[in-house]
């Protein structure tokens, strides 16, 4: 896929692909009968832990009926009994992904990027002598793990000597279009202009075609790879600092504290833990402390 189908795919998925959802909607029948809804609200949290809730009957028709066309199903009924069926995980894995949310922006909120160059970084580099280890949950088409690699490279620069090595940066996403857009770094006009300063634009990127491409050095010191957080996490190994922002929002409260727990388990004594502004912590909490910095709030696991 070239960085210009990868930067209208992102523009799509962003919009909601309005135009290509009205010039279908004829040809399809996308309304949804009261047990269809909660059929595929069942099938939906089994396969992604996103709970929708009762009469989001037009989101579920605004995120598939684009899918729909392009399956051929011509009314609602037509896909559940596709997802019925064996071998449909292929079918899964494409309503997941046009169910998931992917807003996402550079240096989103600002204050965890505040915490990790004011608190977070200082504190690691004075107590670890080997590489740091950190992952971004959710990342979707990658701003935040390369804004963490930038507020990572800006603090190597204000700080000589105090990170010895580049930290280790892992991103994941359910969603493997949103993987493929986040490996390529390649983002588009509205992509740049959202959170990124001038300056970080002229250091950090380099015009390409109708977008900007990230430079290598910083592509390179990112690995992204799919995962579900609603499975196990063992074998990404231990982090110093986990990013975990914006989507337990979206789980039933029993995923939400087994994705907690398990977040707990993978983070190295003295590691932080970070969420979102509108989400506090529910479970590990002999575990986790709560930090308070800059009028925020992050997790650290106990030594």
């Amino acid at each position: 896929m070239s960085d210009e189908a990868r930067a209208a795919l992102l523009r799509g998925r962003a919009a909601g692909d309005v135009g290509s959802l009205m010039s279908r909607s004829s040809a399809t029948d996308t309304a949804i009968a009261p047990e269809a809804y909660r059929e595929f609200c069942d099938f939906l949290e089994r396969a992604s832990g996103i709970v929708l809730g009762d009469n989001k009957q037009y989101l579920v028709t605004s995120r598939l009926s684009r899918l729909m066309g392009e399956f051929g199903f011509m009314h609602f009924g037509d896909l559940l009994t596709a997802l019925r069926s064996s071998g449909s995980q292929a079918l899964g894995s494409r309503i997941v992904e046009a169910m998931t949310t992917n807003e996402t922006s550079w240096f989103r909120d600002e204050h965890p990027f505040a915490v990790l160059r004011e608190l977070i970084f200082p504190e690691l580099a004075k107590s670890r002598r080997c590489r740091l280890r950190i992952w971004s949950a959710a990342c979707a088409s990658g701003q935040e793990p390369y804004s963490i690699a930038i507020v990572q490279q800006e603090y190597r620069r204000a700080n000589p000597g105090a990170l010895q090595e580049d930290a280790e940066i892992l991103g994941t996403d359910i969603s493997v279009s949103m993987l493929d857009l986040a490996k390529a770094g390649y983002y588009d006009q509205f992509a740049m202009s959202r959170g990124l300063t001038d300056e970080y634009k002229k250091r950090y990127f380099r015009p390409r075609d109708i977008g900007h491409k990230l430079v290598k050095e910083l592509r390179n010191r990112v690995q992204f790879r799919q995962l579900n957080l609603l499975h196990s996490y063992a074998h990404l190994g231990r982090f110093d600092v986990i990013f975990c922002r914006n989507v337990l929002i979206y789980f039933a409260l029993e995923d939400k504290n087994a994705i907690l727990s398990r977040m707990a388990a993978s983070l190295s004594p003295g590691g932080y833990l970070v969420l979102g502004g509108t989400e506090s912590l529910t479970a590990a909490s002999e575990v986790l402390e709560r930090v308070r910095h800059g009028g925020g709030v992050v997790y650290r696991r106990r030594d």
